[in-house]
């Protein structure tokens, strides 16, 4: 075994964007940081992948309109390549008779495209609805920004963050400030229906409740993910629909090239086995698969908490209570996702020759809650279900660069999947890949007929992908279900939701840390700044 004398600051295991945005504040703090990535690449899920000669598309995820813009903006991702593009369209949702839902990024246009499609009643109260989600998400952003409190020994620091968060509760207004305690508990398909009448508007605004998640638009909570998807962005009632040029490997890059430029060192293929622990049972390193052992004044683990604590962490060390809640953190993966080669556009007839409106995001299966609900009942039994319900991208549409030198015409479609759950009751993912692959061109070509005859190549990553490529226990790309146990004070679990892990000078920076999944930066930003705070009391 060969240790490295000396050590660092900090080791930061995973390479993600959490773990990167995490590195490059810690760097940029004048500390020692190195980054370990078991693959040979950074990013994790946030990547660019080639699926076909000279041909790139998104690998699992689609867009990144959540980054925080503060990231971008202390980390200067614009002078590492970063460059964003937001297409005037947000949501594309057609069904199979030609009708369609479209919400555009400005309101107004929204309102009239209700109107011309003849929802009179919804156009009007659009304008409201928008400005209450974007309120309340306002709040929910404020949230995301803090560190939760410390229940167990309270300080001033505490108390000074309780009351920010009492100034940002009051500012929401008495009738604001009322419905958000009324509707976090709530089911988005309850929340929707409040204000909408629509079945097919409602479904395509309830949606973001549940992406990503083991819920359906009928479980409680569902409305606290919309509006934590709603927060910190010009999201609203539609969402953010925002590219990285070159793909979202683009912005995993940029993160990379930050953290460098502040110092930081960045080890790729370096696969750690092992966090080090003393006597006293505080975390000193690492162990890499190499058999080097490396360091450190603190170690900061940008994978999912439960791989964390219980396949790096000594058993022993972690004591058998620890191992229990640990093992009880939810992480029901249900997202799979396809990558299509198209030798051509794809017609959707419901965008009557309108190519602005494939720019954004394409929701396909979406024609009420009710579909929602079915596909997330098949789910629930182990299946794939019959009509997956798709959220797609065409980002060669505004990012020409994905398909290079590629023949005249040629595009990329990514579809994101929900509810393929991870495990399957009567077969496995190895042998269903091609099954979830032509199920997704047969919910396309409901709504793009044709579609299946321009494919040219295909990719299909599933929930076990996610598990084994990744590394993503249960395929959960958010690293913990994002439900109501797993929010603020309970994220991972009670008592570890500071970014400080039961054992000493362990932290988490992942998304299984609060304020949880998506392309935010928000754990690694959050965590960094409670990491080097520790560090110089030492």
């Amino acid at each position: 075994m060969t240790v490295v004398g000396g050590g660092y600051d900090a080791i930061v295991v995973g390479g993600g964007h959490n773990g990167l945005t995490c590195a490059a504040y810690l760097a940029k703090a004048g500390l020692g940081v190195l980054v370990l990535e078991r693959r040979e690449q950074v990013g994790g899920i946030a990547e660019t992948v080639e699926i076909a000669p000279g041909v790139r598309s998104p690998a699992i995820v689609q867009t990144v309109g959540r980054l925080r813009p503060s990231v971008a903006r202390d980390l200067d991702l614009r002078s590492h390549g970063l460059s964003l593009v937001a297409p005037a369209v947000r949501v594309f949702a057609p069904a199979a008779d030609g009708s369609a839902v479209v919400l555009w990024a400005d309101v107004e246009r929204t309102v009239e495209e209700l109107r011309r499609r003849g929802l009179p009643v919804d156009a009007a109260a659009y304008p409201a609805f928008d400005r209450l989600v974007r309120a309340l998400g306002g709040f929910i952003a404020e949230l995301g920004e803090s560190t939760p409190p410390d229940i167990a020994a309270p300080g001033l620091e505490d108390a000074l963050r309780g009351l920010a968060l009492g100034r940002a509760y009051r500012g929401l207004g008495r009738s604001d400030a009322r419905t958000i305690l009324r509707v976090l508990a709530m089911a988005v398909a309850d929340f929707v229906a409040e204000s909408l009448t629509a079945d097919a508007l409602r479904a395509a605004i309830a949606w973001r409740g549940v992406r990503n998640t083991a819920l359906g638009p009928w479980s409680a909570g569902t409305t606290l993910n919309l509006l934590t998807d709603a927060a910190g962005n010009d999201g609203g009632a539609a969402g953010e629909t925002v590219f990285a040029r070159g793909g979202p490997g683009a912005l995993s890059h940029a993160l990379a090239a930050a953290a460098r430029s502040f110092g930081a060192e960045i080890r790729t293929g370096a696969k750690v086995t092992a966090i080090a622990t003393n006597a006293a049972g505080q975390a000193t390193g690492v162990r890499l698969a190499s058999g080097e052992e490396i360091a450190a004044r603190a170690v900061v683990s940008a994978v999912d908490p439960k791989q964390t604590l219980l396949r790096l962490v000594d058993p022993v060390v972690l004591g058998p209570t620890l191992r229990w809640r640990a093992g009880n953190i939810r992480q029901p993966g249900t997202v799979a996702t396809v990558a299509l080669v198209l030798s051509g556009l794809p017609e959707f007839p419901a965008a009557d020759g309108d190519e602005r409106l494939l720019r954004g995001r394409i929701l396909v299966g979406a024609e009420g809650i009710d579909a929602l609900e079915r596909a997330f009942d098949a789910a629930k039994y182990g299946r794939i279900s019959d009509r997956p319900v798709l959220e797609a991208t065409i980002p060669s549409l505004v990012d020409p660069s994905l398909v290079g030198a590629a023949a005249a015409g040629t595009h990329v479609l990514h579809a994101h999947v929900q509810w393929a759950p991870r495990a399957l009751r009567e077969s496995d993912w190895d042998g269903c890949r091609d099954e979830l692959g032509d199920r997704v061109v047969g919910a396309l070509e409901a709504v793009a007929p044709g579609i299946g005859g321009l494919v040219a190549a295909r990719r299909v990553w599933t929930p076990l992908d996610l598990e084994r490529e990744y590394g993503l226990t249960g395929g959960h790309p958010w690293h913990a279900e994002p439900a109501l146990e797993s929010f603020f004070l309970w994220r991972p679990m009670l008592g570890s939701a500071r970014y400080r892990l039961p054992i000493d000078r362990l932290y988490l920076a992942g998304s299984g840390a609060h304020p949880g999944g998506g392309i935010t930066g928000g754990p690694g930003q959050n965590a960094a700044r409670e990491i080097a705070k520790d560090l110089r009391r030492r």
